[in-house]
């Protein structure tokens, strides 16, 4: 199953010195049956952009919670793209979970197919997201739109040899 995780670049370079996207659990995204039946009218590739659009936003609260523990990382969107068994996945019930998934096992990163990325011209519109998010949460509306603004930037797509340039300062 392709499986999308959000994550961070250091989160990434961490991976990369372990050979893998751990501990599990994880939480993921992908196209599950309730994702499947919400958006009836999508292809596959609809409902894969909508999986990785979720992961996005965890990676966007990955990046919050980072700098919430006095973290610095470069305010850049990482979400990697993976294939994993069936049998290490299990699936959310709730609505707002239609497609997140929980892994039971690290993810090796010979399973990654893909890593995607913010542009570096999206930076400062991810730092806005990153400080509208508590007050996004609560409920204000000009939070939300700035949080919502993030997505406005395509992330890119890497391949996996490409990785440790992605990394370098």
């Amino acid at each position: 199953m392709r499986v999308y995780l959000p994550c961070t670049l250091p989160a990434l370079a961490l991976a990369v010195e372990e050979g893998e996207l751990g501990p599990a659990p994880l939480t993921g995204y992908a196209v599950t049956p309730a994702l499947t039946e919400w958006y009836a009218s999508g292809d596959t590739e609809e409902l894969e952009y909508v999986a990785l659009t979720e992961a996005a936003r965890g990676s966007l609260r990955m990046l919050a919670a980072d700098r919430a523990d006095g973290l610095e990382a470069t305010p850049r969107r990482v979400v990697v793209a993976a294939e994993v068994p069936d049998r290490s996945v299990s699936m959310g019930v709730e609505l707002e979970e239609r497609g997140r998934v929980r892994l039971s096992e690290p993810v090796p990163l010979a399973k990654v197919a893909s890593v995607h990325i913010d542009d570096v011209s999206a930076v400062p519109d991810i730092e806005a997201a990153i400080d509208a998010l508590p007050a996004s949460d609560q409920g204000d509306d000009d939070a939300r739109f700035t949080v919502d603004g993030a997505e406005a930037h395509e992330l890119m797509w890497y391949a996996t040899q490409e990785i440790p340039d992605l990394l370098r300062p």
